[in-house]
């Protein structure tokens, strides 16, 4: 029974990988145990069976086609185009990094209408219920993920939880160090009376300025990213174009030493995009 359960885990644990669709272990024993599993978490990202389906599908059939190209074998295609599975793997990776932006600009938008009306005179708790109001109007999308984040919140003070707390916990739910500082030092000036205005209109400052930053860097390496994968694309075009218009002079690669020089090219482009992406993955 224990090691059907193992096998079980690990099998559960190897689709998760691929980016399956369900909710992780970590989800499934955090409601169990009365947790925060059906609060959304931002370290994390949960495909859809469609958004699997389609990941997976364009994966296999982009695979199958570069590997037609180079060997021109349906069966060995077919074999190669299995490691497309893997396609929904990045896929989700690239969906939660767009998520966690969108939160981090929308949270930069929060604080500057809660510093407001901090500024106006309201009370924390009345600045953070205003600040709702406020976002409803920039993100008209109920589903919006600072809406529910601060719906959450303003529910959790009305059940007589402290606002802090609240914001303990979506910290730890997003993983992200600007929302995490923030709470921190929210909690210690609320505790020992510290100037609340400046601290948030300082932190709204510090996250606004370190996203344009990041949208700077995004804009830069745009170009060489969209050239990044013209220059990907150039071989398998070529190979196209000389299988067709010169079938005979290509035919000596399609046989013998040709497939080791193929598989070793193939190895090479596999290489060179892993690198390429590697140095345009700047993080701060």
């Amino acid at each position: 029974m224990k090691r059907a359960q193992q096998v079980q885990n690990r099998w559960n644990g190897w689709l998760h990988w691929l980016g399956w669709p369900g909710e992780s272990v970590d989800e499934r024993s955090s409601r169990a145990a009365g947790g925060t599993g059906k609060l959304p978490r931002y370290d994390q990202y949960h495909l859809t069976r469609r958004e699997f389906h389609i990941a997976a599908c364009a994966g296999y059939l982009i695979v199958f086609i570069a590997a037609y190209l180079f060997y021109h074998s349906m069966i060995a295609a077919a074999v190669l185009a299995v490691a497309g599975i893997a396609a929904p793997r990045f896929h989700r990776q690239s969906l939660l990094a767009r998520r966690r932006l969108r939160l981090s600009l929308q949270f930069k938008e929060a604080l500057y209408s809660i510093a407001s009306s901090l500024a106006a005179g309201r009370s924390v708790e009345n600045a953070f219920v205003t600040a709702l109001t406020d976002l409803r109007l920039l993100y008209p999308n109920p589903q919006t993920d600072i809406l529910i984040e601060f719906e959450i919140i303003e529910a959790r003070m009305a059940f007589g939880e402290s606002l802090e707390q609240a914001l303990l916990d979506f910290s730890r739910r997003a993983c992200m160090d600007d929302i995490a500082q923030f709470a921190d030092v929210f909690a210690t000036c609320k505790r020992s009376g510290g100037d609340l205005v400046e601290v948030i209109r300082r932190t709204s400052q510090t996250i606004g300025e370190k996203l344009d930053i990041q949208q700077d860097i995004a804009v830069m390496i745009a170009q060489k990213r969209f050239e990044s994968r013209i220059m990907m694309a150039v071989p398998f075009v070529f190979l196209a174009f000389m299988s067709f218009a010169a079938p005979d002079y290509m035919a000596p690669l399609y046989g013998g030493i040709g497939y080791v020089l193929l598989t070793a090219a193939l190895l090479i482009l596999g290489l060179c995009y892993a690198l390429m992406i590697r140095i345009m993955n700047i993080r701060m």
